[in-house]
Order: C-alpha cells, then sequence, then structure tokens
C-alpha cells in the first residue's frame, strides 16, 4: 500500500509542476477593479492599466500577443521587472509599446533591470530579505532600457516627484525606486500639494505604508508575483517583501489610500513556474467619488 501511495503522490506532483510550466504561468488574465476615488471637480473616469514583472526575455511571444490585444488605457504603469534578462531591452520596449496610455505612461525599474539575474534556491524566499547575504552580480542594461522607452513617450519616476494634469484634474505624482535593493528615497514620498489627486509609483510594496501615511490616494507596486505559488485555504507561501503573505497582491486598502499590488505577468527565468497565482493585468477604472 505505501509504495503505491507514494508512486501516486510523485505523479501528482510531477502534474502540478508541468501544470505550473506548461499552463499555468502563460494563463494570462485581466482583474478589472472599480475604484470610486477621483474628486469631485475632476473628470467622470479615468482607466488605469497597470502591469509588472513582464521579466520578458529575448525571443518572448506570448506576452507580446496578450497585451497587444488589451484595449488602450487612459493612463499605464509599469511597476518595474521588465526584463528577465539584458538581451530582451528592446523586445521588452516593444512589448509595452501597443498599450501606452492617451494620457500617460510611467514607469520604475526593477532591480532585474538592473542587473542580471542569477539562479536563486528557492528555498531563500522563504529567509527575510534583509537577512540573506548580498550576492555579486553583473550590471544590466538599464541605462538602454530607460533611453528606449523615454524615447518612446514613457516618464521614468524613479526616484522622481512631479505635478502632473490627468484630463483637467492636477495630479502629485511620486515615484520610487526598488526599495528592495535599497534604492528608495524616501525624501520624495511627504505631500507638497495635498489638494491635488495623489498616485505614488514603486516596484516593491515595502515603501507603500509610508506613502499610504503621506496621503496618497492610490499606490501602485509589483515584485511579489502575488507568491507567484499558492495553495488552496493556505494562500501565498511568500511574498519576498516586508508584507505579510496575505497581502501578496491584488487591491488593498491601506489607511486611507489603495494599493494595487499586482500579482505580474512572469517570472524570472529560473523560476518559469506559477500554480494556482495566474500572470495578471490589472486594471483600475478609476470614477469619480459619490
Amino acid at each position: 500500500m505505501l509504495p503505491w501511495l507514494s508512486f501516486g503522490v510523485a505523479v501528482l506532483g510531477a502534474l502540478c509542476v508541468a501544470y505550473g510550466v506548461l499552463v499555468e504561468r502563460r494563463w494570462y488574465r485581466v482583474a478589472r477593479h472599480r475604484l470610486d476615488i477621483l474628486p469631485a471637480g475632476g473628470p467622470a473616469a479615468i482607466d488605469v492599466l497597470h502591469l509588472s514583472d513582464l521579466h520578458v526575455v529575448k525571443d518572448e511571444r506570448r506576452l507580446a500577443s496578450f497585451i497587444a490585444r488589451l484595449p488602450q488605457p487612459d493612463v499605464v504603469v509599469v511597476t518595474g521587472d521588465f526584463l528577465a534578462e539584458p538581451e530582451a531591452v528592446e523586445t521588452a520596449v516593444a512589448t509595452v509599446r501597443p498599450v501606452r496610455g492617451r494620457l500617460a505612461s510611467w514607469f520604475v525599474l526593477g532591480s532585474n533591470d538592473l542587473f542580471v539575474p542569477r539562479p536563486l534556491n528557492p528555498l531563500l524566499y522563504f529567509v527575510p530579505p534583509s537577512s540573506r547575504r548580498r550576492r555579486r552580480t553583473r550590471r544590466g542594461r538599464s541605462a538602454d532600457l530607460v533611453a528606449q522607452l523615454t524615447a518612446d513617450g514613457w516618464r521614468d519616476l524613479d526616484n522622481a516627484r512631479c505635478l502632473v494634469e490627468l484630463d483637467g484634474m492636477p495630479v502629485e505624482l511620486a515615484g520610487l525606486h526598488d526599495a528592495h535593493i535599497d534604492r528608495a528615497d524616501l525624501r520624495m514620498l511627504p505631500r507638497r500639494d495635498p489638494e491635488r489627486f495623489g498616485i505614488a509609483v514603486m516596484h516593491s510594496p515595502d515603501s507603500a505604508p509610508e506613502a499610504a501615511a503621506c496621503g496618497y490616494d492610490l499606490v501602485v507596486a509589483g515584485h511579489t508575483h502575488g507568491g507567484q505559488v499558492r495553495l488552496p485555504l493556505v494562500g501565498a507561501l511568500v511574498t519576498n517583501s516586508a508584507l505579510p503573505t496575505r497581502l501578496a497582491s491584488g487591491l488593498i486598502r491601506m489607511a486611507g489610500s489603495w494599493l494595487s499590488l499586482s500579482p505580474g505577468l512572469g517570472t524570472s527565468k529560473y523560476a518559469p513556474f506559477r500554480f494556482w497565482c495566474r500572470p495578471t493585468a490589472m486594471w483600475l477604472e478609476l470614477r469619480r467619488s459619490p
């Protein structure tokens, strides 16, 4: 009896791995959320497309096809980790080109855009990031990525603050570099014009509580991959961030702010696997507050 049980468990495990590698990691979807948070004097509606963690490889095709079929948003935000390898800069820029926003296109970078990714023992994700040993790695082509995106009309928000308008609505916009590798400059966050609608953009959600405390109406982040592996009744096993696993992804109320935490659209090329955590594009329907 025991050998047959062991054999059954091994077969089930193999089927789950095959499903995660061959099916779910390419089973893209759009999650739509409506938020009635626009000020009374602002536009009636603004549609925001939130993409994150694309992890594009040089010969990427299916992700590009999925993104090209998405409707054009008013605003598109990519919260980092465009790349799975430095050779994919041109492919990544071409992949996001079809969904540039009607009003604005914004981005920040993640660690995989700055440095060449390396294999990592999956068990290390259960170790808090602050306790892991620093690893040497080679610099990637982040300068080329930023130059090509900005030439395409995208705005780099890494450690930047600016005042913009969206359909006549005044917006205070703040962006942070990747807090996961200690690149976020929190001096960008304190509000200077709190009467404006506030949007904060970041790769890692580690700085989301500070953004919420500063009074931003909408915070967008990625990095967690939604846990990438989730179990029924358990949820995400890890987030690779300071947030608890119950806050691995989705639309999260945080003080007076809303956090859009994307599950991402890709995976590291060294861990091409998702389970119970489909790759997702977040579509935020911002509507005028009643």
